[in-house]
């Protein structure tokens, strides 16, 4: 009886911390709005994720005043406004969204078709590089910010974008956009050079959910891989591009067989992404005599880390992927590489 009440007291200590935490996080925001709808004579630009406002914080600088709709550790795919939401959408004087299928939620998808502000940075770079666009199932991939050299085609929309509501400004707007597109290019020879010190043969991943389909395209595959579309062996995930977790047997048989035939043992949940769908492959892979794992480290897919985090920022967040990844793919390559392999 004691140990029941001893338990109970926990519980109710947890729950007293978590919404403490979560009053703590929804008064920060309501005070960063506040201080966003001041009339201060900045550009008013509302981003749909934190990885799209990363951006347009650093080519607005000093000029634009930026935040993001769906904030924290939310799913983009099914996000649906609420309230408070309109206040956001209309205030802005530039909405920034990923497009390409992500926000889907039938209340934000159609406001955003619908809005002449709402600029689709996906959409836009299709309609430049289709070919570059990789399609699961017969629907466009969403999910081009893991591609860090694919992503950095959306900047030039950016700077255009607020050049265009700021001509006073749009030099600064240009050199900023210049400089970080030289950022991201350094940084995605970094996140191939990480990938690339591991051994080929231990380069394949799984994960919760279809977001790691640039990324497997981009940084785990050989050349000649991308050239024939080889690179899709290198990435399988039990979910489809929205996370669902909802699996079917065929799904879990679809999996069992990619983790048998590459010899994987890990499986990498996602920061935003429920555990649900991993844990039924590992059941079932152990029913039948394989030695799979979930991985100790989430990575991050579709939202970014909590300020403070190892991932807080868009290029961050790519690189502790990599480093993660790299750590766990090859038990050897923390002692081959030790230098390379400190989190900065």
């Amino acid at each position: 009886m004691l140990e029941k009440i001893e338990c109970i007291f926990c519980y109710v200590i947890v729950l007293f911390i978590l919404s403490g935490c979560s009053s703590d996080q929804h008064q920060k925001r309501q005070a960063h709005f506040q201080q966003w709808i001041q009339n201060n004579g900045k550009v008013k630009v509302l981003s749909t994720t934190a990885i799209i406002d990363d951006l347009v914080k650093q080519v607005g600088g000093e000029h634009v005043d930026a935040i993001a709709l769906i904030q924290g550790e939310l799913d983009p795919h099914s996000y649906q406004l609420v309230k408070g939401d309109d206040e956001k959408l209309a205030f802005g004087q530039l909405i920034f969204y990923n497009g390409l299928g992500l926000e889907h939620g039938p209340s934000l998808h159609t406001y955003l078709l619908k809005n002449p502000k709402a600029i689709p940075l996906g959409d836009l770079i299709d309609r430049q590089q289709s070919d570059l666009i990789i399609y699961v199932h017969g629907q466009k991939d969403p999910h081009i910010w893991m591609d860090i050299a694919l992503w950095s085609k959306s900047v030039p929309f950016i700077v255009k974008a607020l050049s265009q509501q700021d001509p006073a400004h749009a030099l600064q707007y240009e050199a900023n956009g210049q400089k970080l597109m030289t950022e991201m290019e350094k940084t995605d020879r970094k996140v191939k050079e990480i990938m690339h010190q591991v051994p080929p043969d231990k380069r394949y991943l799984v994960t919760s959910h279809d977001a790691f389909n640039y990324f497997a395209r981009a940084y785990l595959s050989e050349e000649e891989e991308i050239q024939s579309g080889d690179w899709e062996k290198r990435f399988a995930a039990p979910e489809g591009l929205a996370p669902e977790s909802q699996l079917s047997a065929t799904d879990i048989k679809a999996i069992i067989g990619h983790l048998k035939r590459y010899q994987i043992h890990l499986i990498f949940p996602e920061s935003n992404v429920s555990r649900d769908s991993i844990r039924k492959i590992v059941q079932a892979g152990k029913e039948q005599g394989l030695d799979v794992q979930i991985a100790c480290c989430a990575l991050y897919g579709d939202a970014m880390g909590q300020p403070g985090s190892e991932g807080d920022s868009y290029l961050k967040m790519i690189l502790y992927n990599a480093r993660t990844l790299a750590e766990h793919m090859d038990a050897d390559h923390e002692k081959r590489n030790k230098p390379d392999m400190q989190h900065k």
